[in-house]
């Protein structure tokens, strides 16, 4: 993550104002700045990008008895997501490129019990999202983007988020902007919209700030405890207003490391970006051949790496709880070599140099 005078001022002014810590004026601001950000009319921001996808999935009218197609190579809560709803998550495979949903596997899961799509977009790298929107046009299936990892990309100048009937954000510490916790519900639907607000706190059919006044309101449906609260957007704003330079950074460093890469560690595959394509790097992921060994190396010399994503039909709640057998080989693949480096804006130069030159001792000695 990357933090500056701005974050902190921005944070001291909400608490220094004594009041509205958990809703106040930031968090419509920040949902207002998202919105434009990203193209779409509706923002809503909530305690974690999982409560986005939960919410959204309610507001779509998801439920008992319907399929929702996902990706098992992701972090686990886009395939929770449709059992929170009593849906059924049904795994496609991805494809290599983008290591999003591949659209053909996506087209072999459709059945009559079909109906959303959440595909991911990996790292910060847009899916084949053109291709998918198509397939759910042309099957009368929702389409909702888990965008938590890709804030700011394109495909051919439109945002990421913006072809779903909506989508989820993520501001996690680690994500291209962060308010340490949080997420957000896009949407160009007022109906979305407006199912998902009350979702977000307790089914309340707010009139008015309910800390701020003596009405009594009333409660039309189920709902959650599921808000942003007042300080987090204030640190949202502070972040989005950099955002831009945030993602150049991140890129800067991705290149460096594509091209030290190539020269130092032939052996390790980064990935390649598609023709009018935008990412934004929020994870530098690179295939290796004797990963675990690499990652043991690395952590030995201090280098800290992660594996994005094992396989979710792979985990014991899937595969031993909820009984998942599925052929997935290309995500099975994909998980078995690839190996995330440290990236984050700022990252100092000698760094990068140092991860690679690491790399380059492992290979060279074994």
């Amino acid at each position: 993550m990357f933090w500056d005078q701005d974050d902190i001022d921005t944070v001291n002014a909400a608490l220094s104002s004594g009041m509205n810590w958990a809703v106040g004026a930031n968090v419509a601001e920040f949902e207002n700045k998202l919105a434009e950000y990203t193209g779409t009319k509706y923002c809503l921001t909530f305690n974690s990008g999982t409560s986005a996808l939960h919410a959204g999935l309610i507001a779509h009218g998801i439920g008992s008895g319907d399929e929702v197609i996902v990706p098992s190579f992701t972090f686990i809560a886009t395939a929770n997501a449709p059992k929170f709803v009593n849906a059924k998550p049904v795994f496609a495979d991805i494809e290599e490129k983008t290591l999003g949903l591949d659209p053909k596997s996506v087209i072999k899961q459709i059945t009559k019990k079909t109906k959303a799509i959440i595909p991911v977009h990996y790292g910060g790298c847009p899916c084949r999202i053109r291709e998918l929107r198509e397939i759910a046009d042309d099957h009368g299936l929702i389409l909702m983007e888990d965008a938590a990892e890709a804030f700011g990309a394109t495909v051919n100048g439109k945002m990421v988020g913006s072809y779903g009937d909506s989508a989820m954000l993520s501001f996690c510490q680690n994500k291209v902007i962060t308010t340490g916790e949080g997420g957000a519900l896009i949407t160009d639907s007022r109906d979305v919209y407006e199912k998902a607000k009350l979702v977000r706190s307790h089914g309340r059919l707010e009139t008015a700030d309910y800390f701020s006044t003596h009405e009594t309101m009333d409660y039309v449906t189920l709902g959650y405890n599921f808000r942003l609260s007042n300080i987090s957007a204030s640190l949202g704003l502070a972040q989005i207003r950099k955002v831009d330079p945030m993602i150049a950074m991140r890129t800067q460093i991705a290149e460096r490391y594509t091209s030290l890469l190539r020269k130092e560690v032939p052996a390790a595959k980064p990935m390649s970006v598609p023709e009018a394509y935008k990412h934004v790097f929020q994870l530098y992921s690179v295939r290796v051949p004797r990963r675990d060994q690499l990652m043991q190396y690395l952590t030995g010399k201090g280098i800290m790496t992660k594996i994005y994503f094992a396989p979710v039909h792979l985990t014991h709640y899937y595969r031993k709880e909820l009984g998942y057998r599925v052929s997935l080989p290309v995500t099975e693949r994909v998980a078995s070599d690839i190996v995330s480096l440290p990236i984050y804006p700022g990252m100092p130069a000698d760094d990068i140099e140092g991860v690679v030159r690491a790399m380059s001792d492992y290979y060279r000695m074994n």
